[in-house]
């Protein structure tokens, strides 16, 4: 409870221009002086930065919270599997309890010990992934144990100890940056003006800028947590459905639903949320309906109630193209 009125609170302040994050801009102002002498290190090599013998790319953000990443991630992998390319990915594993890191992620893991994004792309790729706090450990497991030619960090912008060389920043389209503020006044970790420096700006939902990709997460159908069985999300109109979602902007996957006519009692939960199964059972409801990443963490405690929204990202414009090009000159640069 604590954590969701915590969460409910930095919404509101961040996303909705509260006073309250103006009294929080001394604090504001001591992070980003540590951000900026933090990354200062690592340019000026006083920390060390580990470079790997594959290409490493980024996909990040420099707000706290989901803005989309994972399904990008998941995006990428796969077309570079198909252009021939072996893609390990790696994770923070954010959330995870496990007492030894790095570990290997594989579909029978536990969401608990790994994190649950790491355990989602698992399901949906095949390919190996791994978790850990220091992501270059992760990699080297990988490399050691895979013949992966290129390595995605689902997350990581500001992790600075492992050399990059493709970095993409993924923004919401809808919140942007909320109120502008850096940490802990608004969702800010790095400054606005870091997007410039990276290679690819990809934004989910809303209005794309001149300098943005655009990126849609689609979901048209549903898949029952016991039975496997599919259903158009339409099929569920008209039903006492509930809707749940402990994502970075749970509103995004309620906007979805309601896209296809579906009026449901809508319940928000932090990100990363550890659910247990009292939070998941709704008096009354004819279907509880929730993300894919929700899912992971309640599959052992669902019932036939329960329904998870699968999305996929869908980009428009040569994206892949132009990565696969850059990637492609990367690696002939790796072996040079």
């Amino acid at each position: 409870m604590m954590k969701k009125l915590i969460a409910k609170f930095l919404n509101e302040v961040w996303y909705k221009d509260h006073f309250v994050g103006t009294w929080l801009a001394p604090f504001a102002f001591i992070f980003i002086d540590v951000v900026k002498f933090r990354r200062w290190m690592y340019k000026k090599g006083y920390k060390p930065v580990e470079k790997l013998p594959v290409p490493v790319i980024i996909v990040g953000n420099i707000t706290l919270g989901g803005t989309g990443k994972t399904p990008l991630v998941i995006y990428i992998a796969q077309h570079l599997k198909e252009q021939g390319f072996k893609p390990g990915i790696i994770s923070r594993g954010y959330g995870g309890q496990s007492e030894t890191w790095p570990l290997r992620v594989t579909t029978e893991s536990d969401a608990l010990q790994v994190g649950d994004e790491p355990l989602l792309i698992a399901r949906q790729v095949d390919c190996p992934v791994a978790v850990g706090p220091v992501r270059a450990d992760a990699a080297r497991l990988l490399l050691e144990n895979e013949a992966c030619d290129v390595i995605i960090s689902d997350d990581g912008l500001q992790h600075y100890a492992l050399h990059r060389d493709i970095e993409i920043v993924v923004i919401d389209g809808v919140r942007r940056f909320g109120n502008n503020y850096y940490l802990p006044s608004g969702p800010l970790r790095e400054p606005q003006e870091r997007i410039q420096e990276v290679d690819f700006v990809i934004c989910n939902g809303g209005e794309a800028e001149d300098n943005e990709i655009p990126m849609q997460l689609e979901g048209a159908y549903a898949v029952n947590m016991q039975t496997q069985e599919r259903k158009a999300l339409i099929e569920f109109k008209g039903l006492k459905c509930h809707a749940m979602a402990g994502i970075g902007n749970p509103q995004r996957f309620f906007d979805l639903l309601k896209q296809y006519g579906l009026d449901c009692e809508a319940h928000a939960f932090p990100d990363h949320y550890a659910y247990a199964e009292k939070d998941i059972r709704y008096k009354g409801a004819e279907a509880v309906l929730m993300t894919e990443k929700d899912a992971v963490k309640c599959r052992n405690f669902a019932s036939e109630q329960h329904w998870f929204v699968p999305v996929e990202a869908k980009l428009k414009g040569q994206f892949m193209d132009d990565l696969m090009a850059l990637l492609r000159t990367k690696a002939i640069n790796q072996v040079m």
